[in-house]
């Protein structure tokens, strides 16, 4: 009793619920904690920082007065290649609107500041604008002002931008245009472009298209300067296009575009055509549609390499990219964002609220985590006291109800397990002592002066001496299987030669059985497979199989044996095949055939049955090799038991299957039957 005390106050301590602090639910509350107080120190930081750039953008940009500021200086340097000459239109600038104005590089050196050279306030981390004509800031630059997709201001022309002569010719031209528009009654007037190059601006929008037609039919066309800059231009956009596998375009003067598809080759056709099947099903889209596709993807293509042509033919003619300060204090600089009381009150009611809901939540998902833990730990203990276990609740289907399932079906498979030991040892002690019983009760026969040891009597000793023999190395192979101590020796076996040599040692068996027991050889032709096994072990293994096919199959029965390739399709893999005649095995059975100490004859009598070890001597003996064993069976015709083993490495696949169609699909031709 005293030395079961240790162990009853350990199972006590072991049901006892652990501290908080090393609990599961502990641990998920102090997790929570941690990631709820994160969370919400980075929401406040969050909203304070996003609060005071909005406070400090607000302060450095008045889009209502700002974008005049950012369109002039984005005019001038449209128009100049350099800011050398900026101070006078940016002084201007910040004396009208009354702000004060910087302008540096990208790498923050001065270029003009209208609070003088003096000035030592610092400027802020972030810009009010960067002033670059060739990327305008769309939100800050009116709709009326912007170029289009390209981001290119207007009023960068570069070298389009026309000289004196040009510019008097065409608004002659013009001009005498506009003249007879009027004429006619239509109202229009002339209007310079960017460029220099004058035009035709019509007052109402509802005008005659005929008379329209007539006073400008004369087409001033592209002048020389034009002709320069737009060749330039197009050669520019052509290389960009010829990088992207496209084909060239010709530019307008107004910079639209042709591709000029008649000049692509058969095979771009096809190509393109090939890539927009691809792209576009027929199903969904139809021709007219693929071919519009196809046109539009080009028109990207056009549009894009046409932009950067043109920034890249501006770039000398246009100021560099500026950052652009503006400040309404006279001094760049920004004030410091302060909590006012009542704000830092609500950031702490707000912080303490979260932390509230979080940790409640916590407890309850913590609570329900560890619920069914519990459970599982008690009838976890449950069964290591021996006692039985009542299956757990499975809950969702989640990690703790797969673990709940999991742990009932190892429960079921526990006492399973259990039942099969208890019926293993019942049937070991019964197999052992039937032997030992019988050689007890001759000696002590022979002891008492009952019995003489004469040559029966010792060969009934042997012959029980025997079978107790067979049963200890039975189990023996057994537990050297089970820790894989088997000792296996393997080479090239030849399968039909071990068939015979097994056939011939249990020819004799047979025949007083009345059991016809033979090899299905193929018809004449190449040798049977020959397999990689311990030939040893694998004629133990058919020899059980045989053995038990002998004893099930009634007087006037037949058993084969045969071997085969399974084939590539299959495993790639030889076959020994065992079938008889016999009663078979009803369905419920099968799957416990390769069970210990399990048979189908529940009754202990040895001329139906053995010691139930046989089968699983054979499964553990294929396995060990790298193979498997299986059984197929129908109840009342017979059943048919297959090793499948890795065949030799110099076999070559032609021998897959010779044994296979030799023996047909009714089974082996009896006229080819080796006795």
């Amino acid at each position: 009793m005293r030395r079961r005390e240790p162990e009853r106050r350990r199972r006590e301590r072991g049901r006892a619920r652990l501290p908080l602090r090393r609990s599961l639910l502990g641990r998920l509350l102090i997790v929570s904690v941690l990631v709820a107080s994160c969370a919400v120190a980075a929401t406040a930081w969050l909203a304070v920082q996003t609060t005071s750039g909005a406070i400090r953008q607000e302060q450095g940009q008045d889009l209502s007065s700002d974008a005049k500021i950012y369109n002039t200086l984005l005019g001038y340097a449209a128009t100049h290649p350099r800011w050398e000459d900026v101070e006078d239109t940016a002084r201007e600038l910040a004396r009208t609107s009354q702000r004060r104005i910087v302008l540096t590089t990208e790498d923050r050196r001065p270029l003009f500041d209208s609070a003088g050279a003096s000035s030592v306030a610092p400027l802020p981390a972030q810009a009010s604008a960067v002033v670059d004509p060739l990327s305008v800031d769309t939100v800050l630059v009116p709709d009326a002002m912007t170029a289009g997709s390209d981001r290119i201001d207007p009023r960068a022309v570069g070298p389009f931008l026309l000289p004196a002569n040009e510019r008097t010719e065409l608004r002659a031209i013009t001009e005498k245009q506009v003249a007879c528009l009027n004429s006619v009654g239509v109202a229009a007037d002339v209007v310079d472009g960017p460029s220099g190059r004058p035009r035709i601006e019509f007052v109402r929008g509802d005008t005659d298209r005929d008379l329209e037609f007539k006073c400008v039919a004369q087409n001033s066309g592209a002048t020389l300067t034009e002709k320069k800059a737009l060749d330039e231009l197009n050669t520019l956009a052509d290389a960009c296009l010829k990088r992207q596998g496209h084909k060239g375009a010709t530019l307008n003067l107004d910079l639209s575009w042709d591709r000029g598809y008649g000049q692509i080759t058969a095979a771009e056709k096809q190509s393109a055509e090939k890539q927009s099947a691809e792209k576009y099903p027929s199903e969904k889209y139809p021709a007219e549609k693929k071919a519009a596709a196809v046109e539009r993807g080009d028109d990207r293509a056009i549009a894009s390499c046409v932009g950067s042509a043109r920034r890249e033919q501006l770039t000398d003619h246009v100021a560099a990219p500026a950052l652009l300060f503006i400040d309404g204090t006279g001094a760049v600089s920004v004030p410091g964002f302060d909590l006012s009381p009542s704000n830092t009150a609500r950031i702490v009611g707000v912080t303490a609220l979260v932390l509230a809901l979080t940790v409640g939540v916590s407890v309850i998902a913590g609570a329900r985590l560890v619920r069914p833990l519990h459970a599982l730990t008690g009838a976890a203990q449950r069964m290591r006291d021996g006692l039985d276990s009542a299956p757990v609740p499975v809950g969702p289907d989640n990690e703790i109800g797969r673990l709940a399932a999991a742990f009932n079906d190892m429960a079921v498979h526990r006492a399973r397990l259990e039942e099969q030991r208890k019926v293993m040892v019942s049937d070991v002690a019964h197999e052992l002592r039937t032997p030992l019983s019988n050689i007890r009760g001759w000696l002590e026969a022979a002891q008492d002066g009952l019995a003489d040891p004469d040559p029966a009597f010792v060969s009934s000793l042997l012959e029980e001496a025997v079978q107790l023999q067979h049963i200890i190395d039975d189990l023996q192979d057994l537990g050297a299987a089970d820790v894989g101590a088997l000792r296996l020796h393997p080479e090239p076996v030849y399968a039909d030669e071990l068939l015979g040599q097994v056939a011939a040692a249990y020819q004799g068996q047979a025949e007083t059985a009345g059991v016809t027991l033979g090899v299905a050889t193929p018809k004449p032709g190449p040798p049977g497979p020959t397999l990689y096994a311990d030939p040893v072990r694998l004629r133990q293994a058919v020899s059980n199989l045989v053995s038990n096919a002998v004893r099930h199959t009634p007087s006037g029965g037949r058993v084969t044996l045969r071997s085969y390739r399974t084939g590539p399709g299959h495993g790639d893999e030889v076959a020994l095949e065992v079938s008889d005649t016999g009663a078979g095995i009803p369905a419920d059975d099968i799957p416990h055939v390769f069970d210990r100490f399990w048979r189908a004859e529940k009754s202990r009598n040895r001329s139906t049955g053995g010691s139930g070890l046989g089968l699983a001597i054979v499964l553990k003996l294929a396995e060990a090799q790298g193979g498997t064993a299986s059984v197929v069976s129908t109840e009342g015709k017979g059943s048919v038991f297959t090793l499948r083993l890795p065949p030799a490495p110099a076999e070559a696949p032609a021998d897959a299957t010779a044994a296979e169609a030799a023996a047909g699909p009714d089974g082996p031709d009896p006229i080819n039957m080796t006795l």
